[in-house]
């Protein structure tokens, strides 16, 4: 008799969805659970994981800014799962599928953002390089230590399958849409959620902002909606708007996708998208030419006006430099590296291995552990 998950995923679900009942199981084989599915089992183990705690307190964007309204890595994962859900929900995909791969995007991610990113990868240009989604593999496969009998949280397949998708493995399958929809989620929640932030940090106006099309539209129909708005309103109206105006376009786009190319089964999806099909590789959850020009146009103005405006990089640099430092000292120093890490050196080098330990601290931990190895600048 199926369970009871079995039972509610063959009622909800549509059959281009991944049913957990058709996962390829986990590298180290365990037990079924009794009353809760692979993904839910896969969900549970992520947040309970370490890399998963420490991303309350690592930087989004905004490194070394004082104060709780900007987005830290958590709350950007929170945003992108729920956005995520909504999606799955609408397109009748595997929601716990969905919401463990959306909590798992970013636990890779080292303290600092993507500076912490940039300057690990420049430290370790010798040793592979440094990426979040391939360090996010290892944290699943090696360096979360949960469990007696395997290293890492020996996530179900399709986990580690859309993992590798990420880091742009290309041996990796072409991603389900359980995939995908995360992807579009992950897009859409730092796009509007960036811009969010830089206004209340004061690097950018609304008006500014609104120069933009996309940005123009949705001030626009906010006023449709509610009528005259300024100020915190309006902003607050308009970021909505951004995010409610994309999850629509991606869910009729979606809609349309699957049946135009009648996709009925999960084998129709990956060839749909790797383009054994005939007609050419295409992501179904993807935002039309229109929607995905104006988000170039979006991401550009925030790269030039944001992510490298002078304010952001002054503190972006100094918190470089304490990177390195640090980064230098442990591999001068791997015996002062945790056991487990001082083990590792021995397999995958101590370079490696010093990245394997600074990535996995939070923003206050480096900066704490700076000043203990170094002193005070």
């Amino acid at each position: 008799m199926p369970t009871d998950w079995q039972t509610r995923e063959s009622l909800t679900l549509a059959p281009w969805a991944m049913h957990a009942a058709e996962s390829g199981g986990r590298v180290h084989e365990e037990s079924p659970h009794p009353f809760r599915s692979p993904y839910q089992r896969d969900r549970d183990r992520i947040i309970h994981s370490a890399a998963f705690r420490r991303l309350a307190h690592k930087t989004q964007v905004f490194t070394g800014y004082h104060g709780d309204y900007h987005r830290s890595r958590l709350t950007h994962t929170l945003e992108v799962t729920s956005i995520a859900r909504t999606l799955a929900r609408a397109l009748l995909l595997n929601e716990d599928l969905v919401e463990s791969l959306a909590l798992a995007h970013d636990i890779g991610h080292p303290p600092l953002g993507h500076a912490g990113e940039d300057t690990l990868d420049l430290l370790l240009r010798g040793e592979g390089g440094f990426n979040h989604n391939a360090q996010a593999m290892r944290i699943m496969e090696l360096l979360e230590t949960r469990y007696p009998h395997f290293p890492g949280l020996n996530l179900s397949r399709e986990v580690l399958e859309a993992q590798a998708t990420r880091k742009r493995d290309n041996t990796a399958p072409a991603p389900l849409l359980e995939t995908q929809v995360v992807d579009a989620a992950d897009s859409i929640a730092y796009d509007t959620h960036d811009a969010d932030d830089a206004i209340e940090l004061g690097l950018l106006t609304l008006e500014e902002l609104c120069e933009l099309p996309l940005v123009a539209d949705a001030a626009a129909r906010s006023r449709d909606r509610y009528g005259p708005l300024a100020g915190v309103e309006l902003r607050r109206a308009v970021l909505h708007e951004l995010v409610e105006f994309q999850v629509a376009e991606l869910v009729a786009q979606s809609r349309q996708k699957l049946a135009d190319g009648s996709i009925d089964s999960v084998a129709k999806v990956r060839s749909a998208f790797d383009g054994t099909d005939g007609k050419g590789g295409v992501r179904i959850v993807a935002p039309t030419a229109a929607l995905s020009s104006g988000k170039k146009q979006l991401e550009k103005f925030l790269f030039q006006r944001v992510y490298r405006s002078p304010q952001v990089m002054a503190v972006r640099t100094a918190a470089q430099e304490n990177l390195t430092q640090l980064f230098q000292w442990y591999c001068s120093h791997a015996d002062e590296l945790p056991a487990g890490f001082r083990s590792r050196a021995n397999q995958f080098g101590v370079p490696r291995s010093v990245a394997d330990y600074i990535a996995g601290m939070t923003d206050r931990y480096l900066e704490l552990d700076h000043k203990r190895r170094l002193g005070s600048r």
